[in-house]
Order: C-alpha cells, then structure tokens, then sequence
C-alpha cells in the first residue's frame, strides 16, 4: 500500500447523496478478487451508454478529471451493501481521497483499509470546495494526514476526524496484517518470555 501523507491535488465534484457501493462498482464487475482493472469499470452505468461509450456530459469524462486525485461527493457516500471493490475502483481509476459530509460507516473502514482516505467535512465546508471548483477547476486542494487537516487553494484550513490507527497504517503505507507482520519480532520475543513461564 503506497504510504499517505500529503495529497496536493485538483478535484472533480459528484454532487449526488446517497451514492451507493453498486453505483460505484456495479455487482456484475465483483467477479474478481484483483483489484486490477476495476477503476476502469468505477461508475460504469454512469460513465457509459448502452455501446459502451462515454458519455461526454459524465463528470469523470472531462478532462479536468484525468489528473484529479480528490473525489468530492454529497452526503451519505457509499451506503449499500459491503464491498473492497468499492475503494478499489475508485483507487483504480487513480484517486486517493474522497471528501464528503458524511460516509457508510463500512465504506469508511474499508476505504481506510486499502489506503482510500475518507475525508469528512461539514455540508457548508463541502459546499465551499464545489463552488471553488465550479469557478476554477483546477483548484489545487491540500491534504495533510499527519495534521488531519485540508487546506482550500487561499490556505484555509479545515480539520477532520480518521481513526488514530488507520491513520498510523496510512501514513506507514501498510495495512493491518502489514503492521502485525511488523511486529513480529516483538510478538516472538514476548512469546519467548511466556513460554519460561510455564
């Protein structure tokens, strides 16, 4: 897992609430356990027209999004049922963070899990970013995960809330069996010590 620090990024907007895990990677492409390919199917029944085309009005079509690695999305992003794919699609399709005023509690885990940092803001802060990005897309947004804050282009800054160990995974770039196998000597020393116990 590539480590997360900080994120100097441009953004594209998803202004829809309730975004569920099936619109962003719908059932029919959770065939696979690889996470390879599967930013190429993230929002499918969005991004494509029944011959598989993309559909120019599409947010993730523009230009503006092929370098962007912040997603801002509405409210209660990504409900629905229980998914890695989810985070994987949207890590596949090349984004590191995704902000939003509220999130499904599993998605967060799961997004924090295979280094997708959900970033959770106040509607009135997430508002302020769509507007930033409406007048200017290429808007440069900061994260810094060290300080938990996001900063807008003019250096306002805004803290957020990430579980003290996801964000120690995150910024080591590991995951939670990588911070066990870390570990290991530690655990076979303290085993070591145990066992003369006995």
């Amino acid at each position: 897992m590539e480590p997360f620090v900080t994120l100097r990024s441009t953004a594209v907007v998803l202004p829809l609430e309730n975004v569920d895990t099936d619109q962003i990677i719908p059932a029919r492409f959770l065939k696979t356990t690889d996470r390879l390919g599967l930013g190429n199917n993230l929002f499918a029944d969005w991004r494509y027209d029944g011959a598989g085309a993309p559909k120019r009005e599409f947010v993730l079509n523009r230009p503006e999004a092929k370098s962007a690695k912040l997603l801002v999305a509405g409210r209660n992003f990504g409900c629905g049922s229980s998914r890695e794919h989810a985070p994987w699609a949207l890590l596949g399709f090349g984004f590191r963070a995704v902000v939003s005023s509220e999130f499904a509690d599993i998605f967060r885990n799961n997004a924090l899990g295979n280094g997708l940092l959900p970033v959770a803001l106040p509607a009135a802060v997430v508002e302020r970013i769509g507007a930033e990005i409406a007048i200017d897309p290429t808007s440069v947004f900061t994260i810094d995960l060290e300080s938990r804050s996001f900063a807008l282009p003019g250096g306002e800054r805004f803290e957020f809330p990430v579980d003290p160990f996801a964000r120690h995974c995150m910024l080591q770039g590991v995951d939670q069996l990588g911070y066990l196998a870390a570990k290991e000597p530690e655990i076979a020393a303290y085993e070591i010590t145990r066992a003369g116990a006995y």
